[in-house]
């Protein structure tokens, strides 16, 4: 299988060249396919590298929202018909297309060896301690899978304790470390529940990498992918990403969209300042729960937070800050992709006028 498509695509070496930051704006939305360009939906999770899985859905998921703002309205359905065709494949909370695999497995591996983390070593600990647990596991699946995790009995050692992401069963414990390791994948999803089955009967055979090799690769595709990168005060530009003008859409964007994940990049980039608030009490929270930025051409200008009642068939905006001028072209489309009617009411612009702005309290709360 070839490793040069896609993920990997293109230069793994680049000449960059020195841009003003207006210049660098523009490569940044271009090279993350924000100027209208991308055309599919599996096009586009080849050119981005990856898509990251997150259930939160006020609006919509990140994984939805990522591809909206690239494509627009498009088969909502593609992303798990590729994952049936096994064009794309899941691994620890990302899509990846399926061409990336030799790649991940050099993941995989560095997971199977690493103590580096306690994460790691408490994942080891766990297979230490449960090697039964594991036979059993495997044998089920090798017999009877795909499986749900509800499907397998939690024959684990040791005392029950609640733990927060996974309850008392340990069985979901077990199956996410193997998935890590590369021996389980996730082969789809009954409703929401994870189907699993052995890695060995769901993936192909592909070339094995180096881990230095794979983390070139991935270097290489970022600086790629994301245009643009800050040192010592100056924008480098990645040779094959034009700085000319891009196209005057309004978009929103994920809060997990690789051209605001790194917060501090898009403070220095856009004057910015984007935080997620899903884990702030809400009397302390600066702008709301899930709020998302608004990209018109090159600039983000402003943020929304709206809000989907699928049973309604209704999406409502909580609050808007910054220049909202635009924001019926952003929400409007969206909205009827999603399925709903956005109720036509002014937003609410509270705490905060500009993109960037903080509120003087929230500002001496951090102080």
């Amino acid at each position: 299988m070839s490793v040069r498509r896609g993920l990997v695509a293109g230069r793994t070496s680049a000449t960059e060249r020195e841009v003003t930051r207006e210049e660098a704006q523009r490569i940044a939305v271009r090279a993350q396919l924000l100027d209208g360009s991308a055309k599919t939906v599996l096009e586009t999770v080849r050119h981005l590298g990856f898509l990251q899985l997150d259930p939160i859905a006020t609006v919509a998921t990140p994984q939805e929202l990522v591809l909206w703002s690239r494509l627009g309205s498009h088969d909502r359905g593609a992303l798990e018909r590729l994952l049936r065709q096994r064009k794309l494949f899941e691994w620890n909370a990302f899509l990846w297309p399926i061409e990336a695999l030799p790649v991940v497995r050099a993941l995989m591996r560095r997971w199977r060896r690493s103590e580096r983390y306690s994460h790691e070593r408490r994942a080891r600990q766990f297979l230490r301690d449960n090697v039964a647990f594991r036979r059993y596991v495997r044998r089920e699946l090798e017999r009877q899978g795909p499986l749900l995790s509800r499907e397998l009995e939690d024959l684990s050692a040791g005392g029950r304790r609640n733990h927060r992401w996974y309850g008392a069963r340990r069985v979901g414990i077990m199956l996410d470390v193997l998935h890590l390791y590369g021996e389980l994948a996730i082969v789809g999803r009954r409703g929401n529940q994870k189907l699993w089955d052995l890695a060995e009967r769901w993936y192909p055979e592909t070339e094995t990498l180096s881990l230095h090799e794979a983390e070139r690769m991935l270097a290489a595709h970022a600086f790629r992918n994301l245009g643009v990168r800050h040192e010592k005060g100056r924008w480098l530009a990645h040779p094959d990403v034009s700085a000319a003008p891009v196209p005057d859409r309004v978009m929103v964007l994920s809060p997990f969209d690789r051209l605001v994940y790194d917060r501090d990049r898009a403070e220095a980039l856009f004057d910015f300042r984007y935080r997620i608030e899903i884990y702030v009490p809400p009397a302390r929270r600066e702008y709301g729960y899930y709020v998302l930025p608004l990209l018109a051409g090159h600039e983000l200008v402003g943020r929304v937070e709206p809000l989907v009642d699928r049973k309604a068939g209704t999406m409502r905006v909580l609050g808007a800050w910054g220049d909202t001028s635009r924001l019926d072209e952003a929400l409007v489309p969206l909205a009827a992709h999603l399925g709903v009617e956005l109720e036509q009411r002014l937003p609410v612009t509270r705490r905060g006028s500009g993109p960037s702005s903080r509120s003087s309290a929230a500002r001496s709360r951090r102080s």
